[in-house]
């Protein structure tokens, strides 16, 4: 986390407004090039995935130049949650929409005539009703010009036939050009491939467009795929390891959700459905008491989510498999959007392929449009089940679905990098008995079949389709019948990714190669894997480890947190996000001063409640025996209190052999910053004799002059002593050594 800055008279309109607004004292990657397109009147696509700040993009412009922005988004709960958030940071944003009262409605439009509103929040269906854009062309801004400066389009994926969630109210969008020539568009979105892309910048008909793409990769999230075998009971198991934290659980149907969430309460959890069948009163009454943080667990259709900010989504579940790859990508992207670690499981059968097909094919229908109108739905389906089955790291399959390459070999936040995969016990003849079977169906009926015939086949399936094809007479038929299909699913697809089984033709059937018959033959070894059961702990996550008295502080200021909210109508998480608290409870600040410089915290709301954190935390601190103003250079990497994890496990041993900070970085993946705070964690608690493999002689009797003389509770004061030229993780090496001999 970078130390926090006080604004100067150097700093950009940008860097001011930001760090007095929200208090931030940087911007994450390519806010600052999407903020300066927008500042130059300049169209730009920006993807940047869920959690990642696209908000903040067209946010922030409006503040620099003093014109208005119109965003145009979908979703009334969003609208509400903007403008509920953006008015505790005093910045003038209004929304229109069909909620607003008449009242609301009036102070909205009063504001916008005044020039006073910076942010008008607007669906497509208002902004593009009877009159609605000519009133816009009539307003003046404050610029002197007249008529609306830029325009923001949110889930701008909603525009594209080959996005995931297409909306053709969206498609009318493309007049904004031809309303607003002078105006500049900007597109955001948080799950896009190439493809996708391209059509935005079309349908929009953006002009030189600068697109701006983020890396889709979200290193806070663990992600797991699991065989689902009793839905019911696996559920509950995730969701009782996450007891008190805010976890969503996907379904595909409406009766779905109702009995999962049953079972749930049944099981004493505090449970609620959401699903479109619901009446507005219901999902209204459910959305509201979970961004709120009176209910934790919703059980919902897809539905649920995308109008929801709760930043502090601590788990994702999916009980059955997404019927896309983008869809999933958005939907774990509510979990840990605060940038502290979250779990995202996907309880998978491939009998759910099967669900969505039905249901594209009856949706098809109903509309009256031609069978082969869902051929795109269909290879968005065959691509998620790939993932599903699939046993690559998934950081790097998710990325790399999004044109992104993936630089390491280990993410230490999957299932399979953590290592949560059992190899199966007689991998190859399992393999030798699929493949065998792909050859015996193409002997007999001369031609290829799809995984799920084959599959069928072994298991000894007395179908129609095998049937009729005679199949049930192959020599193995019924070979793997005690083997669940999901299990089989997974193998077929493990090897199609191990290159001894390929997909061929227009239909992708199932093929043999030479690599298949040197398998067969027993020439070649395979190894298939499998998850192991019950669910491993997460994995480790770079973020403040909190000690258990800190955690009691944490615990005081999020009830102050909910008694804030619920004074002002708002949710918690917009009065500050637990990110923010956990550095409040870790540092521990005493004056406003040092308050300011806890990230989150701007002018506005330090001036609106800080007293009241404040006072929360020196009666805390008093209440506890804690010290006020501690660990104020870099509360993320408390060491003593880091917890022991599966990946830190792997660099304590190499650090028992001596390998050097950036072959442990290259060889793992882990963060720089993450790994050095793993070598000060073991060097602490093993006191090694000697730590001239990773700070030379020279260096360290330097640095431990200097720490012994300004002291080593902080390493800010040593870095000042010493100059720029010593990097922190040598400091922290040092420091970590003198302390596990006794000193400081």
């Amino acid at each position: 986390m970078p130390s926090p800055v006080e604004p100067t008279s150097t700093q950009t309109p940008v860097a001011e407004a930001v760090h007095r607004v929200w208090g931030f004292s940087t911007l994450r990657p390519l806010q600052s090039e999407a903020i300066a397109a927008a500042v130059e009147g300049r169209d730009a696509l920006v993807v940047l995935p869920t959690g990642g700040g696209k908000s903040l993009c067209y946010q922030a412009p409006p503040l620099v130049d003093g014109d208005l922005t119109v965003v145009v988004s979908p979703l009334i709960s969003l609208m509400k949650d903007q403008t509920d958030g953006l008015a505790l940071n005093d910045y003038p944003a209004v929304a229109l929409h069909s909620a607003c009262t008449d009242a609301e409605l009036a102070t909205a439009r009063e504001m916008l005539s005044e020039g006073r509103a910076r942010l008008m929040l607007v669906s497509p269906e208002r902004l593009l009703g009877a009159g609605f854009m000519d009133w816009l062309g009539r307003i003046a801004q404050p610029s002197g010009r007249v008529g609306v400066r830029r325009f923001a389009i949110d889930e701008a994926h909603c525009i594209s036939h080959w996005g995931h969630d297409f909306r053709p109210e969206y498609r009318r969008l493309a007049t904004l050009r031809e309303r607003f020539p002078e105006a500049s568009i900007q597109a955001f979105t948080a799950t896009a491939t190439e493809r996708v892309r391209a059509d935005i910048v079309a349908q929009l008909g953006l002009r030189d467009a600068e697109v701006l793409v983020g890396t889709f990769d979200r290193p806070n999230l663990v992600y797991r795929v699991v065989p689902r075998v009793d839905r019911d009971a696996q559920v509950a198991e995730i969701v009782a390891r996450r007891a008190g934290e805010a976890t969503i659980v996907y379904c595909i149907s409406r009766a779905d959700t109702e009995a999962l969430a049953e079972d749930l309460r049944d099981r004493g959890v505090n449970a609620r459905a959401y699903h479109a069948g619901l009446s507005p009163d219901q999902r209204r009454q459910t959305q509201e008491e979970f961004t709120r943080e009176r209910l934790d667990v919703v059980v919902a259709t897809v539905a649920f989510g995308m109008g929801i900010d709760r930043s502090n989504v601590r788990c994702v579940v999916h009980a059955a498999l997404p019927k896309s790859i983008e869809a999933y990508q958005q939907e774990t992207g509510r979990a840990g959007r605060d940038g502290l670690e979250a779990e995202c499981v996907l309880l998978y059968s491939g009998a759910d392929a099967e669900r969505w097909r039905r249901l594209f094919e009856r949706s098809a229908e109903e509309a009256g449009v031609p069978p082969d109108a869902n051929a795109a739905q269909f290879a968005l389906l065959d691509e998620m089940q790939r993932f599903a089955a699939g046993m690559v790291c998934r950081h790097k399959a998710l990325s790399e679905h999004f044109g992104q390459a993936y630089p390491f070999p280990n993410c230490n936040a999957c299932d399979v990098c953590l290592d949560e995969m059992d190899v199966v016990e007689g991998s190859t003849v399992l393999a030798q008995k699929l493949l065998s079977c792909v050859a015996r169906l193409h002997q007999h009926s001369g031609c290829g079949f799809g995984a799920a015939h084959v599959i069928g086949v072994v298991r000894g399936s007395r179908a129609e389709r095998v049937i009729s094809r005679g199949h049930d007479q192959v020599s193995t038929f019924g070979l793997l019948r005690d083997v669940p299909q999901a299990t089989l699913t997974s193998y077929v697809h493990q090897l199609l990714d191990a290159g001894v089984l390929e997909r061929d033709g227009e239909y992708r059937t199932l093929a043999l190669n030479a690599a298949s018959y040197e398998v067969m033959r027993g020439e070649r070894e395979v190894s298939l894997k499998r998850a192991r059961a019950p669910v491993a702990e997460s994995g480790e996550r770079e973020e403040i480890v909190l000690s258990a008295e800190e955690h009691r502080v944490f615990e005081a200021l999020r009830s102050l947190r909910r008694e804030i909210a619920d004074e002002r109508g708002v949710p918690p998480y917009v009065v500050f996000s637990d990110a923010t608290l956990r550095e409040l409870a870790a540092i521990r600040p005493s004056t406003p001063e040092a308050m300011s410089g806890v990230r989150g915290v701007g002018a506005a709301k330090l001036a609106s409640f800080g007293e009241r954190f404040l006072a929360c935390i020196a009666a805390s601190c008093e209440e506890l025996g804690l010290e006020s103003d501690a660990n104020v250079v870099a509360p993320a990497r408390a060491p003593k209190r880091a917890k022991m994890t599966p990946g830190k496990r792997k660099t304590f041993e190499r650090f028992r052999r001596g390998d050097r900070i950036v072959e442990v970085v290259r060889e793992t993946g882990l963060a720089l910053s993450t790994v050095s705070g793993h070598l000060a964690d073991w060097i602490e608690a093993e006191s090694p004799d000697d730590v001239s493999a990773w700070v030379d002689g020279a260096t360290y009797e330097r640095v431990a002059s200097a720490a012994r003389e300004v002291g080593m509770e902080f390493l800010r004061p040593i870095r000042d002593r010493l100059g720029d030229e010593t990097p922190y993780e040598e400091i922290r090496v040092v420091v970590a050594h003198l302390r596990s001999k006794g000193e400081g």
